[in-house]
């Protein structure tokens, strides 16, 4: 049986070369700060207690925490002053017990796969209870990395950091990735003995290596051969490299799946992207929280989509902004969207929708087969089956003071430009006439034109379509 997983999350580093105010794991990467990354990685490991070292922006840091948990219990503590990794580790063990292990990760580490970490711990459990793993990476430039040094037969001996490095050492390239398990009891002991005698003064966490080194202690090394997995974050340019390398990884990944990418170097998902069969998504296209498409969905080129679902064969033309924050957006089955137009929280559309070009939506519900082509606005509106909406034409939803509802029965055709001020129901079947300002609910079936004067017309029948 393996022993309880306790995380310790390194997060009080400062990060000067961001040049930011925002300290640095709070950086966004995909849409979420760095440390969201990295708590994730202790929630997918069922950790038993996750504990989150602050100092550099410690106030900012804590107060984002209750967000980024997610569920996930989380102890903070202060790391004042910042006198190194080891020091860091050292103000949260009073919260660690001695019967787990210890796994200590890198809240600006954000890439470092569940499975990576899995293994890791496996690897920790097949040294012996008392074993201390490393994780390791081969680099082509280890500049600012500790060196793993092993002697002869492959032991490893110590991790030597860049500032301490003789010539002979700095020329290794298997480095130290900054992340660790060791058994806590063990740890804590390592940890006591701490001095910082090199040549930044600071107490390192690498020297636990030598002292399980004295102690007789198995120290094993994973090495992992994705430098991605491993890379920090200290520089705008490090943040903009991993967020590429993490967009490809998501677009490997739907590629796999079946999804068709015009350019898989020109996606960016912030989020959750859920996609059936037979998905097309064509460039620079954005996605937001958690967006499902379905199956033969077709995304135009410079859309961007959050919060949002889009049923079975509906396409979204180019340059379309969907947001649905927490109310969530529903475009239905075999609807067309765009181009140019923008759907906000709580739009529904039914299939076989159309919505055009500069066309705006916003809590609104349209039916079946009703369509709003051009330059027109539905706030707070219930729109039934087949309704036409004309160019130009708004729902006058706000009084100044409170929202008011639009109700457009099916079947009923609105010019353009015409105004309907809520609250306002248009009859089943019924016409308003261009340019009309409507205040008063239409009968069904009837011609409304409402301009200097109102003119309602009982029992009006619309002349028919003409054959082509």
């Amino acid at each position: 049986m393996h022993a309880p997983v306790d995380v310790v999350i390194l997060a009080a580093g400062k990060g000067t070369r961001m040049k930011s105010a925002v300290p640095k794991v709070l950086q966004r990467l995909a849409g979420r700060p760095l440390l969201g990354h990295v708590i994730g990685m202790a929630r997918s490991l069922a950790a038993r207690a996750t504990v989150v070292v602050t100092g550099h922006g410690a106030e900012a840091v804590e107060a984002a925490l209750p967000s980024l948990a997610d569920g996930l219990p989380l102890r903070t503590v202060r790391q004042q002053p910042q006198l190194g990794t080891g020091h860091a580790v050292q103000q949260a063990m009073p919260w660690l017990a001695d019967d787990g292990v210890t796994l200590v990760l890198s809240g600006d580490v954000p890439l470092t796969r569940p499975q990576t970490l899995a293994a890791l711990l496996a690897a920790q459990a097949a040294g012996g209870p008392d074993a201390l793993a490393l994780l390791t990476v081969d680099l082509p430039d280890p500049h600012g990395y500790g060196r793993m040094v092993r002697n002869p037969a492959g032991a490893v001996l110590a991790i030597v950091e860049e500032k301490d490095a003789t010539d002979e050492q700095r020329g290794i390239t298997e480095v130290y990735s900054g992340i660790l398990a060791a058994p806590t009891d063990r740890l804590r002991r390592w940890l006591a003995r701490l001095d910082n005698r090199n040549a930044q003064g600071e107490y390192y966490l690498t020297d636990v290596v030598r002292y399980a080194v004295a102690d007789g202690v198995p120290v094993v090394a994973h090495r992992v051969t994705d430098a991605v997995e491993v890379a920090g974050v200290n520089s705008c340019a490090q943040l903009a490299a991993l967020e590429r390398a993490y967009q490809q990884r998501v677009a490997q990944a739907l590629m796999a799946q079946g999804v068709r990418l015009a350019d898989p170097a020109r996606l960016d998902v912030r989020g959750e992207l859920v996609c059936g069969q037979d998905v097309e998504i064509d460039v620079n296209c954005v996605f937001e929280g958690r967006v499902v498409l379905g199956d033969g969905v077709r995304v135009g080129a410079n859309c961007v989509i959050a919060h949002a679902t889009v049923e079975a064969g509906a396409v979204i033309h180019p340059f379309t902004h969907i947001d649905g924050e927490a109310a969530g957006v529903v475009v239905g089955a075999q609807a067309r969207v765009g181009p140019f137009a923008r759907l906000r929280p709580g739009a529904r559309l039914g299939p076989a929708v159309h919505v055009g070009n500069f066309v705006e939506i916003k809590n609104s519900t349209l039916a079946a087969g009703a369509k709003a082509n051009h330059l027109a606005y539905l706030g707070d509106a219930t729109v039934g089956e087949r309704v036409n909406y004309g160019a130009g034409s708004i729902t006058a939803n706000y009084d100044g003071a409170n929202k008011h509802r639009t109700v457009i029965e099916a079947d009923v055709h609105v010019g353009s430009n015409c105004v309907l001020v809520a609250p306002v129901t248009l009859g089943a079947g019924g016409t308003v006439g261009a340019g009309s300002t409507i205040t008063k609910d239409t009968p069904a079936g009837a011609l409304t034109v409402a301009r200097a004067k109102p003119v309602t017309i009982p029992n009006w029948r619309r002349p028919a379509k003409r054959k082509p």
